[in-house]
């Protein structure tokens, strides 16, 4: 089992800010989270996924590796 991080925690392992996450997840927006009763937690690896799904490699990048 991935290590599961608070809102804090997990603010700072993206770099982002914890009220971000928040509105994010009235959103419906951002990182995968679970639930155990009040509390939020957010999973390492699920960090970690959405970092690699919002990965944006600029133009002139792809261009370069024609």
């Amino acid at each position: 089992m991935s290590k599961m991080l608070d809102d804090k925690q997990a603010a700072e392992q993206i770099g982002c800010t914890f009220h971000a996450l928040r509105k994010w997840r009235l959103l419906g927006k951002g990182p995968r989270y679970h639930k155990v009763g009040r509390l939020v937690r957010y999973a390492e690896t699920d960090l970690a996924a959405y970092l690699d799904a919002n990965r944006v490699q600029p133009a002139a990048q792809v261009e370069a590796a024609r």
